[in-house]
């Protein structure tokens, strides 16, 4: 499961968020009728089809892998945190007859309707990104439902998908998507760029899509404080993991970078702010902070691997602030060092950052659950499967995602070998 959400994310994330891309793309030619926006936006669609179409297969992957793999989770969730996925579903459908409106529809329908198509596709991904992420929040703060001697009842479907939790991930998790991929399609543009390619299409789309994920990663922070707030209240096992946080007490100190001794309780190597850990919960240094001493051996998360993921995924997006806070500053002030090769060089560096970052961020959320799949009710070790012989479909899907990971490689080496041949065209090109 976790190999099968490692990949998925991914293709989730980037099929969230392209298609936005390509909308303005589209807009900025119905607007200005400048061709060069034309070409960026049908070279654009042509990435969302292939993401969408091996996202389609991981997320299949992932439907059977619930099933498969969890079946003391799934006999009693299903009929409780159903209701998101047979939404995601219909947003699913949407976005596939849109996208095929889209791709086929130039010359054929009203330019400002098949701009619209294009915008829904984008819409409907979002939608399916949030209610996804929605069914994962009710695992980190169930409701909708009462429990009692292991049966559950007074099902609310409604109210377990608008948890306490759905909001504050939903946020998290679309900025951090928009941050991803705006970084990775800027990344690429900007090492065209460099190398003189297509220079005009180059430099349009890179500024596209680098405003978008400057947007995003200035804002993540915000969204990040929130979040952590959030899990103080809900999850303080899990913050107190995170944070490397052994012991209860006020005035605590925020670490940054560390290891974790679980023995010793201690975190070496790490630098600490005095009293800013508890300011940032509740607003003042003498702000009580639960360590992991007010939670039993077999109620606490794994910590080095969580503290360490959390450190990765706070660092790298300190490192996007900052770019992104150099861009915009440049767009205001400097604009004749947008092209500026150091300036395109460190968006180049910057491509995988953020996808680095939501896989840090989910390796936070998942194993900063732990023990539990459905937080305070369930364990993990009582809901997984206990069929023998399993460790062959592992490397089964393990065969499916490097082949769908090689396969989009290859098409988006080749997406950008063509864009001189097949969508850095002139007017009078053949489109």
């Amino acid at each position: 499961m976790a190999l099968s959400l490692a990949f998925h994310i991914i293709f989730s994330c980037i099929g969230m968020v392209m298609p936005f891309f390509m909308a303005v793309s589209h807009y900025y030619y119905l607007r200005t009728r400048k061709i060069v926006f034309r070409n960026i936006t049908r070279a654009w669609s042509k990435g969302v089809a292939i993401f969408f179409a091996t996202g389609a297969v991981s997320g299949t992957v992932l439907s059977f892998e619930l099933g498969l793999l969890w079946p003391g989770f799934m006999k009693h969730a299903g009929p409780i945190f159903g209701l998101p996925f047979s939404l995601e579903g219909t947003a699913f459908f949407i976005e596939a007859i849109a996208l095929g409106f889209f791709l086929y529809g130039w010359g054929k329908f009203n330019k400002w309707f098949h701009w619209f198509t294009g915008l829904v596709v984008g819409v409907s991904g979002l939608i399916s990104g949030i209610l996804v992420v929605a069914a994962n929040a009710w695992m980190n703060s169930p409701a909708g439902f009462d429990y009692k001697d292991g049966i559950y009842f007074n099902i609310d479907p409604v109210k377990a998908m608008f948890n306490d939790a759905w909001f504050s991930q939903a946020l998290h998790m679309s900025l951090a998507a928009f941050a991803a991929t705006g970084f990775a399609v800027a990344g690429v543009h900007a090492l065209m760029v460099q190398r003189r390619k297509n220079i005009e299409f180059h430099s349009t789309a890179f500024r596209i899509a680098a405003i978008f994920a400057c947007t995003a990663a200035i804002l993540q922070p915000l969204s990040g404080d929130h979040s952590a707030r959030d899990v103080a209240k809900r999850q303080p096992a899990k913050l107190a993991a995170m944070e490397g946080l052994f012991q209860s007490g006020t005035h605590v100190p925020l670490l940054i970078g560390g290891i974790p001794d679980s023995k010793t309780h201690t975190v070496p190597y790490s630098f600490e702010i005095p009293g800013m850990l508890s300011f940032m919960i509740g607003g003042n240094v003498s702000t009580e902070v639960k360590g992991l001493d007010q939670f039993p051996a077999d109620d606490q998360p794994p910590v080095v691997i969580t503290h360490m993921a959390f450190q990765v995924m706070v660092a790298l997006a300190m490192i996007m602030f900052g770019v992104s806070g150099l861009y915009f500053f440049i767009l205001w002030k400097k604009r004749s060092l947008e092209k500026n090769r150091w300036l395109l060089w460190l968006f180049a560096l910057c491509t995988p950052l953020g996808f680095l970052a939501v896989e840090a961020g989910w390796v936070v959320t998942e194993l900063g659950r732990q023990p539990w799949i459905l937080h305070g009710i369930l364990r993990t070790k009582d809901a997984v499967t206990p069929m023998p012989g399993i460790q062959y479909t592992f490397y089964l899907f393990t065969a499916v995602y490097i082949s769908l990971a090689l396969f989009v490689i290859l098409l988006l080496f080749r997406q950008i070998k063509m864009v001189p041949v097949l969508y850095d065209l002139t007017e009078r090109g053949t489109l």
